[in-house]
């Protein structure tokens, strides 16, 4: 009968390190496909800011949707107001916008390689912070998923048409250092008590809030061409944005900002064949190098979480 127990019991207790596991890939994939669907965007005439505008609303209104259904209701206090805020602006308006703008000028595979670049900011602030404890294996994973990213924008900003693009290419290098911001204040200042389906509505909303109030500034518009694709491709990145952001809360939970950093990376082995195979870019040098090293480095970070437990 004890030895009928301990069998029962062992799955559990793996579960505690397979579920972010799956969080991680499955988000990741949804990470790598939306730099993909910026540039259709792009070519469908739809201005960055307007894409990502519609298509969070159309987000936070899904997972409010799902909210109310679990009867999880985003909580509005002085506390949660802060933490939609600041989470939205460092994590999805601000960070994305700059991300879906360079997109048309770098191409999505380099744009969906540097979203890989957050690991080492986002470690050395859990460290910092004292979120996580030093461990040798997770700290070479954050290393190697680190290089193989370096690899590939060290490749980008040394190609011959690099001086025309330098200053996209610098600007999609400071959309990770955002999302970084953004792991790291999401955990730190998460409320208490409160789950990942009522924090990411509150989040997509304040987003939705910033970038509606963007589109009214000089030289920014909402608007949306009256065609099918661009109001299609909207609809796509909605439903995207939405199993991605409630994804990115339940991973946060479970595997802690380290390990939610290498969204990215997954993103980025996702992304850059999708932009490769269907949209006929031409491969980033360095590709199969970096795309090594970001896969050793995701292994050993979910390899170093499994034994610390």
């Amino acid at each position: 009968m004890t030895k009928l127990v301990t069998n029962v019991h062992v799955p559990a207790h793996k579960r505690t390190w397979l579920a972010p596991l799956l969080y991680l890939l499955s988000g990741g994939a949804l990470l790598g496909l939306s730099t993909n669907l910026a540039k259709l965007a792009g070519e469908a005439h739809l201005s960055p800011l307007a894409f990502l505008c519609w298509s969070i609303t159309g987000a936070a209104l899904v997972l409010m949707v799902v909210a109310a259904q679990r009867r999880e209701l985003p909580p509005v206090n002085t506390r949660t107001l802060e933490y939609y805020a600041v989470s939205a602006l460092v994590g999805v308006a601000g960070s994305n916008l700059i991300l879906f703008s360079a997109v048309q000028h770098v191409g999505a595979s380099f744009v969906a390689l540097t979203i890989s670049l957050p690991p080492l900011l986002t470690y050395l602030g859990a460290l910092a912070f004292r979120m996580e404890r030093f461990q040798r294996l997770r700290a070479a994973g954050v290393a190697a998923a680190l290089a193989g990213a370096g690899t590939l924008a060290a490749r980008k900003l040394s190609a011959p048409d690099a001086d025309a693009d330098g200053f996209w290419i610098l600007l999609a290098l400071a959309g990770p250092c955002l999302l970084a911001i953004g792991n790291l204040y999401r955990t730190l200042r998460w409320p208490d008590g409160v789950s990942a389906a009522a924090l990411a509505p509150g989040m997509l909303i304040a987003a939705a809030v910033m970038l509606l109030g963007a589109g009214f500034l000089p030289g920014f518009s909402l608007a949306v061409p009256m065609d099918s694709l661009p109001l299609v491709l909207i609809i796509v990145q909605a439903a995207v944005f939405a199993g991605m952001f409630l994804l990115l809360f339940m991973l946060q939970k479970t595997g802690g900002p380290v390990l939610l950093s290498q969204l990215g990376s997954v993103g980025a082995l996702v992304g850059v064949p999708v932009a490769i195979f269907l949209q006929g870019e031409t491969p980033p040098e360095g590709l199969f190098l970096g795309a090594t090293l970001i896969a050793a480095g995701i292994a050993l970070l979910t390899l170093g979480k499994a034994k610390s437990e």
